[in-house]
C-alpha cells in the first residue's frame, strides 16, 4: 500500500496538469427521402391549396451530426414548409433513445418550401396519415444514420453577401391605396407584396439580411463532407403545381457540383434564415415572366455561387472545436379575440357565397382562424436554442422571423460568427417586432400572428442570454 505523502504527492501533481482536451472532431452525415409513396396531397404554403398527385422533386431530411467527445449536436433539415412539436418531439425522443444524443441537442427545422404536404395531417385523410408517419420515420432515420456514421473531421465557417435576391416584402404605400384588411378594418399603413412596378409604392417597411453563412465540414482527408448554408429568403416558388423542395433542394443538388471534391456521404443543407418579412420578389423592377420551376433554378445557382465563395474564404477547419447548446422552453401568451371579433368571425362563417363576395378577401378564412384561436389556452409553450460551434453561434426561433430579428441577434452575439434559423423545432406564425406590429399588414394580422406583440423582445433577450453561457 502506498504512504499517504506518496498519494498526496501524486494528487498534488495530477491537480497540476492540464485538464484533458476536448477529443478530435467527429461529424456523421445521413439523407433520408421522405417524398409521399400515396396520393394525392395538398401543397402546404396557400390558404386554398390544391391537391398533387406527383413530385417535381424529391423531399429529404438531411443531417449532420457533430461530437468533440463531450458534447454531441444534432443538426437536421426537413423539406417541408413547418413540422409541428407534435411530430417533432416524439421524433426526438425515438431518436435519443437510439442514439444517446439529448433530446435536447436536437435542433431540428423546417426549410419553409411552400410545396411540401402538411406535416400536420390536416384533415386525416389516409394519404395525410400515411405521409406524416413517412415523415416522422425519415427524422428518426436520418440521425440514426448521421450518428452512426460518425468520423473523424475538421471544420469552419463564413459568409458571403448576395444582395440581389433578397427583398423586404412589405412596403408603404401612398394614403388610400392600402385595401380593407379580412377584419374590415383600414388601420394598415404597410401592405404585402403590393402592386410590382406600381407608382404607388413608396419605400420598404424594413431592411434584408443579404449574408449566406456557411458552416463548412471536411473529413480527415480534407473532402467536404457537409455544407450548411443559411439564407434569410422566404422561398421562390412556382413549381408547376407539383410537390417540390424549391430552391432548398436544388441548392443541395447543386453543392457537389461546385466543391468538386466531396467526401462519401457529403450532404448540402440550406437553412431558411429570418425571412418572414422577405421574398424574392423586386416590386420596383420586375423580373420578366419564368416557366416552373425556373426562378428556383437561377436563385439557388446563385445562392450555391455564394455558399462556395463563403467556403473559399475559410483558411483551415480545425479538429479542436468546442460543441455547446443550450435550450429553453418559453411560454408566451397567446393573442385573444376581441367579443366583437368572434361576434363578427361567427357571422362571416354562416354566410353563403353571395353574401361572402361582398367581404373583404379572405375575410371568411380569417373568421374560421379567429374562432379556432380562441378555443386555444392562453399561453403555449415555445423552444429557442442556442448552438456553439468553436466561435460559430446558431439561434433558433419557432417562427417565420422578420429580418430584423436576426439581425438584432447577430450584431448582440458575443460570438465571432451567427446566424438565425427559422422554424426549428416547431411552427407558431410569424414572429414580427412590436414596430411593425404598429404597422399592421399581413403578417402582423391576428391569428397569422398568435402570440403577443412584445414576444420577439422577449425571446431575443433569452437568445442573447444563452449566448453568453455558450460564450462566456
Amino acid at each position: 500500500m502506498r504512504s499517504v505523502p506518496s498519494l498526496l504527492l501524486i494528487s498534488l501533481l495530477a491537480a497540476a496538469l492540464p485538464s484533458p482536451a476536448h477529443a478530435a472532431l467527429r461529424a456523421g452525415t445521413a439523407i433520408v427521402d421522405i417524398t409521399p409513396q400515396e396520393w394525392p396531397l395538398a401543397p402546404r404554403g396557400s390558404f386554398f391549396p390544391r391537391p398533387t398527385d406527383s413530385a417535381r422533386d424529391p423531399l429529404n431530411v438531411r443531417c449532420l451530426v457533430l461530437d468533440d467527445g463531450d458534447t454531441a449536436i444534432v443538426l437536421a433539415l426537413v423539406d417541408s414548409c413547418m413540422v409541428h412539436r407534435d411530430v417533432l418531439d416524439p421524433a426526438k425522443k425515438q431518436a435519443s433513445e437510439a442514439t444517446g444524443i439529448p433530446a435536447e441537442n436536437m435542433l431540428i427545422s423546417a426549410t419553409h418550401t411552400h410545396s411540401a404536404p402538411f406535416a400536420n395531417a390536416r384533415h386525416a385523410t389516409p394519404q395525410e396519415l400515411a405521409y406524416q408517419k413517412r415523415l416522422r420515420a425519415g427524422i428518426v432515420e436520418a440521425i440514426v444514420q448521421a450518428a452512426e456514421n460518425r468520423q473523424p473531421a475538421k471544420a469552419g465557417w463564413s459568409g458571403y453577401d448576395l444582395p440581389d435576391e433578397v427583398f423586404n416584402r412589405r412596403w408603404f404605400l401612398k394614403p388610400g391605396t392600402i385595401p380593407t384588411n379580412p377584419f374590415g378594418e383600414d388601420t394598415d399603413i404597410v401592405k404585402m407584396n403590393p402592386p410590382r412596378g406600381s407608382d404607388v409604392l413608396i419605400n420598404p417597411a424594413g431592411p434584408t439580411d443579404p449574408e449566406v453563412s456557411v458552416l463548412y465540414v471536411a473529413n480527415a482527408k480534407g473532402r467536404a463532407l457537409a455544407v450548411l448554408a443559411n439564407y434569410s429568403l422566404h422561398y421562390v416558388g412556382n413549381v408547376g403545381g407539383q410537390i417540390s423542395a424549391d430552391y432548398f433542394g436544388e441548392f443541395s443538388r447543386l453543392m457537389p457540383v461546385r466543391l468538386a471534391r466531396t467526401a462519401e456521404g457529403f450532404v448540402a443543407m440550406l437553412s431558411n434564415g429570418t425571412s418572414g418579412n422577405i421574398n424574392n420578389i423586386n416590386f420596383r423592377n420586375p423580373r420578366p415572366r419564368r416557366e416552373p420551376f425556373e426562378q428556383i433554378r437561377i436563385v439557388a445557382s446563385k445562392t450555391a455561387d455564394a455558399a462556395t465563395r463563403a467556403i473559399r474564404q475559410i483558411d483551415s477547419p480545425a479538429d479542436d472545436l468546442t460543441l455547446a447548446m443550450r435550450q429553453r422552453e418559453i411560454t408566451l401568451k397567446h393573442r385573444v379575440p376581441t367579443p366583437e371579433q368572434i361576434e363578427r368571425a361567427k357571422k362571416i362563417v354562416g354566410m353563403d357565397a353571395d353574401e361572402e363576395k361582398k367581404l373583404p378577401r379572405l375575410a371568411k378564412a380569417y373568421a374560421e382562424r379567429t374562432l379556432k384561436l380562441a378555443e386555444e389556452p392562453p399561453t403555449t409553450k415555445v423552444l429557442v436554442q442556442a448552438v456553439r460551434i468553436g466561435d460559430l453561434a446558431i439561434c433558433t426561433l419557432p417562427f417565420e422571423v422578420f429580418a430584423e430579428i436576426g439581425l438584432e441577434l447577430k450584431e448582440k452575439s458575443p460570438a465571432a460568427d451567427t446566424f438565425v434559423m427559422s422554424l426549428a423545432n416547431g411552427g407558431y406564425g410569424y414572429l414580427p417586432t412590436p414596430e411593425q406590429h404598429r404597422f399592421g399588414g399581413y403578417e402582423t394580422w391576428l391569428t397569422t400572428n398568435k402570440v403577443q406583440k412584445d414576444a420577439s423582445v422577449i425571446l431575443v433577450d433569452n437568445l442573447v442570454e444563452m449566448l453568453g453561457e455558450l460564450f462566456p
